[in-house]
């Protein structure tokens, strides 16, 4: 039962006092003014009377369109008393005639001569002056079939008939001989040429018009909530049905005094009408402060409803969510509405290559790539999109590019969107040279929500992959794009399965191809060391132990730092100093090293969402474990020869091999430098008994239920831990 339906009303406000007078010139005034507004001494009593004319048949009435035709009529009533300035403004914000008359003609067809009807009683009631309460008795037995709401905006617009007629013969009678008589009838010019000492009145008579406006609104939309999402026994929408019968009488009783006012003016002159302005700017006043209260109150209830009803349709949504990838559709286009936007009259995506909004028609059966990200994606991340972005530019086929990006922008549905935000949100999407949602707003609060259920999107970003039909081919091929870029596509699991499959434990997959120095000292077999950390001490003398072990062993080796995940700032300065002091090589372009531990942090999700976590005999995955470990733990080094890996460890460990040199140097000559090295270090490393840990911030995504250690094998225990909420990055730290 919704709103508009008869119930017994338990709830009902206490009627408004009468003031003093002050002025004795007015008591004949005031004794008119109790006599009409505050006559009834008790609601209860005023809304027996209103109740007992309620009798609905079931009549349904879509207000809307409707209250839109007198919203707009009052509006331009309402915006000065000035005549000139109120034709010029006439020539401002013109009525839709289209949009508003098409759906209002039918209301009419059906309900013009009940306006008529009303606007005449309105008009003789005022004019013999009958007391409010009396008079809206009657206008509510002439309404009496119809809902609540309908009620209130057929008296509305009964009023905005009357009142419309002399506000727009007071805006044109100057220039509009037709209306020049009219006017002289209603006295309109002799009103308007007094309109400074009348002003308080019409600025309290807009005031209320206003005030009822708004509570109209209010009541009206209680309307719009659907009934499979919000009951009559919930209790917000329990106190909105008691109160609404109050709301629509003391609404109707503002429009009959705001019609009284205009009938007082054009009957009895400006004269009449400048001796009681004070009492009536008080009367109009006095009636908004009512309006507005009862207002408030329903403006919560309603509040309170929407956000059962966005509560019920979301957790519905999100169930249905899942459902709709498990569908077989003809093309795309159903599963990006959904997920982008459903409304087919805006443009949701804006166009990067040419800086310009377009349709979703642009990714119809195309293979989509959905970015989904917060505000936070660091220059890094986006300069190596954009790079094998433009890479798979120039891979196309006959058909065009392989597939296309959509950046979904996600923002806290909890969190209020500021210019700050907004700024940083244009500063990324402008320099993306692919497809973005217009503005992150578009995105509902139900797909973020759905997205995180899904696709465990927390924070970092995500890369989904649908095909031309809209299938999901992958929940997240970021780290597949990381680890092999374009060559991954379609993105799909199988894929991912068969790349891995192909793959070695080599230099290669750590460093990629991002680097054409190290290939060339890979293709040229010489001995590589990669180390990481920031402690400088230790640096120095690794780096000058190397060399000398090297130049002891003689043989050609090269040394390259890579950083560590996190401490941006601290590896800076080690950097600056590697330079200044000649210790090793390094990437110049910071862009190099965080791609590098991106990398090798994608390889460890890679795994982990093909369930490799735990596999003992993916040599692959335990050194991968290891190396990230290391970097938690402070400084290590990795030795190849050439493409082959052929160990790696800890600082202390990797230095003290190179420092005992003289102690394994025997064994070159017999196993070669390669088993030599690596045979020493081995024991050093299984004597030291290092375990491993590892970190996973919620922000990361999908997390392992359970790990094991890639030095001792056995199960790793979990901690939880707590940090501020500027931590929430993952693994890793963009440089």
């Amino acid at each position: 039962m919704g709103p508009n339906h008869h119930l017994n009303h338990n709830s009902m406000t206490h009627a408004i006092n009468e003031p003093p007078v002050h002025n004795p010139t007015h008591q004949q005034l005031s004794r008119n003014v109790r006599n009409s507004i505050f006559s009834a001494s008790d609601d209860d009593v005023i809304m027996r009377q209103v109740l007992g004319t309620h009798l609905p048949d079931g009549t349904d009435v879509d207000v809307k369109p409707l209250l839109n035709i007198v919203e707009d009529i009052l509006h331009h009533s309402t915006i000065n008393a000035d005549p000139i300035s109120s034709d010029t403004d006439t020539n401002g914000d013109k009525l839709d005639v289209k949009s508003h008359h098409t759906n209002v003609v039918v209301i009419l067809n059906s309900l013009s001569h009940i306006i008529d009807k009303l606007a005449s009683e309105m008009a003789l009631k005022c004019l013999t002056g009958e007391d409010g309460h009396t008079t809206s008795l009657a206008l509510f037995h002439t309404v009496g079939n119809f809902h609540w709401d309908a009620k209130l905006v057929l008296t509305l617009a009964a009023f905005a008939l009357n009142y419309g007629e002399f506000w727009l013969l007071a805006q044109i009678y100057s220039s509009n001989q037709l209306a020049k008589s009219m006017a002289i009838l209603k006295q309109v010019p002799t009103i308007m040429e007094h309109t400074a000492p009348l002003k308080p009145r019409f600025d309290a008579l807009n005031k209320l018009i206003h005030s009822v406006l708004e509570l109209t609104n209010c009541i009206v939309q209680f309307k719009d909530l659907p009934s499979m999402y919000i009951t009559p026994d919930n209790p917000a929408m329990a106190s909105a049905v008691n109160t609404i019968p109050t709301a629509v009488y003391w609404n109707v009783r503002g429009i009959i005094t705001c019609a009284a006012q205009v009938a007082t003016l054009t009957s009895m002159g400006h004269e009449y009408g400048i001796a009681s302005t004070e009492l009536k700017s008080w009367e109009l006043s006095t009636l908004t402060l009512k309006i507005n209260h009862i207002h408030e109150f329903l403006k919560k209830q309603l509040e309170s409803c929407r956000v059962v009803v966005g509560d019920k349709k979301e957790t519905e949504f999100r169930r249905s969510f899942s459902h709709l990838f498990e569908t077989i559709h003809i093309d795309n286009m159903k599963i990006l509405k959904v997920l982008i936007s459903p409304k087919d009259d805006i443009q949701p995506l804006f166009d990067g290559s040419n800086q310009k909004r377009v349709s979703l028609e642009m990714l119809r059966r195309r293979n989509v790539l959905l970015l989904i990200s917060g505000l936070e994606m660091s220059p890094d991340e986006l300069s190596i999109l954009d790079e094998i972005y433009n890479e798979s530019r120039t891979q196309g086929t006959i058909t065009g590019p392989p597939y296309e990006v959509v950046w979904v922008p996600i923002v806290d549905p909890a969190v209020q969107y500021n210019d700050a935000m907004h700024k940083k949100f244009e500063e990324m999407r402008n320099r993306m040279p692919w497809f973005s949602v217009y503005h992150p707003s578009i995105i509902d609060k139900a797909v973020i929500r759905s997205i995180g259920d899904r696709w465990h999107f927390r924070n970092k970003p995500i890369l989904v992959v649908l095909d031309p039909q809209g299938r999901e081919l992958s929940p997240n091929a970021i780290h597949m794009m990381w680890i092999w870029g374009t060559n991954a596509f379609p993105f799909t699991s199988n894929k991912e399965e068969l790349l891995w499959r192909d793959e070695t434990w080599r230099l290669e997959l750590l460093v990629s191809g991002m680097d054409p120095t190290i290939l060339n000292w890979i293709k040229d077999d010489k001995y590589i060391i990669l180390y990481g950390g920031d402690d400088i001490e230790w640096i120095r003398k690794f780096t000058n132990t190397a060399r000398a072990m090297a130049k002891a062993a003689r043989i050609p080796l090269e040394i390259i730092y890579v950083g560590k995940s996190k401490k941006k700032e601290k590896v800076r300065k080690t950097i600056s100093t590697i330079s200044i002091e000649k210790l090793s090589y390094f990437w110049q372009q910071s862009t190099l090293m965080w791609f590098f531990w991106a990398r090798l942090e994608s390889m460890l999700y890679s795994k982990i969402q093909l369930n490799k976590a735990d596999d003992h005999q993916d040599i692959m995955m335990q050194q991968i474990k290891k190396l990230l470990s290391y970097d938690k733990d402070g400084s290590w080094a990795l030795l190849s020869k050439g493409s082959k890996i052929l160990t790696n460890g800890h600082g202390t460990t990797m230095m003290q091999a190179q420092v005992d040199f003289d102690l394994w140097k025997e064994d070159i000559s017999s196993k070669g430098f390669d088993v030599a090295f690596t045979e020493y270090h081995d024991k050093l490393h299984v004597a030291a008994n290092n375990c491993c840990r590892f970190e996973f911030a919620i922000g990361a995504g999908r997390i392992p239920e359970s790990m094991t250690c890639p030095e001792c094998h056995r199960s790793m225990e979990k901690y939880i831990s707590f940090s501020c909420c500027h931590d929430q990055t993952g693994l890793l730290e963009p440089y």
